[in-house]
């Protein structure tokens, strides 16, 4: 029973729901569903990419060792998003390495039954580039929120994109280590804190790794506010 929840929690993620419906189960049936706990590899820089991985519940990073044993955070995912597409698909070594942050539930698609769909069905490669495009069109947004709205404004659209409610009380799981959210938001730690707190006007309550939403509508209201008016509520 565990399993199909995941499939119906794959199904909205957008590189699934990208793909031809027909082709759609065959690819869920064919995937391994894991759990990991925090701090667990999922795979490591220079391993062989034989899968496609789509997170279902949880926190995943992908980072680099440079030679002097120093980390870079390249990437974080969160429910509904896929990584390991590129590599996967041209059989190619993983370039990063992927961790669990929090415990997680991840979805494995083997790389070798995508492909083989590829070449039955060309369609399904015109589905992966408007994913791609829609992957694009989401970090442009991002890069319009950062000059368009406040710190607090893009922590607030960052945790609705977490909520599985449009309205009412919601609750996230949030990485321990706050860094990597304010890497995300292109922000600085001391900057998520203050947003954190000028939240709580909002209804948004922090507590360690949990966000407390009192209603969903009511932030998401808040990010359409005129940042001048956001500030003043603050």
């Amino acid at each position: 029973m565990a399993h199909e929840h995941y499939k119906a929690i794959a199904r909205n993620s957008l590189l699934i729901r990208s793909l031809p419906e027909q082709h759609i189960e065959t690819l869920l049936s064919h995937a391994h569903f894991r759990h990991y706990e925090r701090g667990e590899n999922i795979f490591l820089q220079d391993e062989e990419a034989t899968a496609i991985h789509v997170v279902i519940d949880g926190w995943v990073k992908l980072f680099r060792v440079a030679p002097n044993g120093a980390e870079a955070v390249v990437s974080i995912f969160a429910c509904g998003e896929s990584f390991g597409e590129a590599v996967a698909l041209r059989g190619n070594n993983y370039p990063v390495s992927a961790e669990a942050v929090t415990a997680a539930e991840v979805m494995h698609i083997p790389s070798s039954l995508l492909i083989s769909l590829m070449k039955e069905d060309p369609q399904i490669g015109l589905s992966i580039l408007a994913s791609t495009f829609m992957h694009l069109h989401s970090l442009v947004e991002q890069l319009e929120q950062l000059k368009a709205q406040t710190g607090a404004q893009r922590v607030a659209e960052f945790l609705l994109t977490l909520c599985r409610s449009n309205s009412g009380p919601c609750e996230v799981i949030l990485p321990y280590d706050k860094v990597l959210i304010a890497g995300r938001l292109g922000m600085k730690p001391e900057s998520l804190s203050r947003a954190f707190a000028r939240l709580k006007t909002a209804g948004v309550q922090i507590k360690k790794n949990h966000a407390a939403i009192a209603d969903a509508k009511r932030l998401r209201e808040y990010t359409e506010d005129d940042p001048a008016d956001a500030w003043n509520k603050a």
